[in-house]
């Protein structure tokens, strides 16, 4: 039987909304996920640096922009032991600076995704996808990246019948 895993990275503390600022004890993208798995059976696994971002929103982006302008690839907090039972990967995250968190891409390159379904999942308030895509099928090459889905994270907890929609063209539900 296949079986799927929902990796993801999400960040709590103050965030942008529609042009505000708002302080958040949940991050959009583990909201996003939450609604995931209630219309899926998945494991799930929360992609948490070592040493995580400031909480103010306007420290986090300069530090995110710092770490992608120099590639950096933070540790993580924790790393699962292998991910060889999973077919599916539901890759959810918010777009930092038109791309994943540096974060991300240091879970990928952790990982043999040979033959694996990537299903991308961006939340953003208005940069959608960015080149999240084309950066997964560049880190993973043997993976099969399918069309993401781009959710405006001020919207997160009103898009299950999207994200419903999604899964079902992946064959996920």
């Amino acid at each position: 039987m296949a079986k799927t895993l929902i990796a993801y990275f999400s960040r709590a503390d103050e965030n942008y909304f529609a042009g505000a600022m708002r302080y958040v004890k949940v991050g959009n993208t583990e909201i996003v996920c939450d609604i995931i798995r209630e219309l899926i059976p998945a494991d799930t696994f929360k992609i948490e640096m070592e040493q995580p971002y400031s909480p103010v929103y306007m420290t986090c982006i300069d530090e995110a922009k710092k770490d992608l302008r120099a590639n950096a690839r933070p540790e993580l907090a924790a790393m699962p032991d292998s991910i060889d039972e999973y077919d599916t990967v539901v890759l959810a995250y918010p777009n930092y600076w038109g791309t994943m968190p540096m974060a991300v891409f240091t879970f990928l390159e952790a990982f043999d995704f040979s033959n694996k379904t990537i299903l991308p999942l961006c939340t953003n308030e208005g940069s959608g996808m960015g080149s999240s895509e084309r950066d997964i099928k560049r880190t993973c090459p043997d993976a099969i990246v399918k069309s993401g889905l781009s959710i405006t994270g001020s919207n997160a907890a009103n898009c299950k019948s999207s994200v419903q929609r999604w899964l079902s063209a992946n064959g996920l539900s």
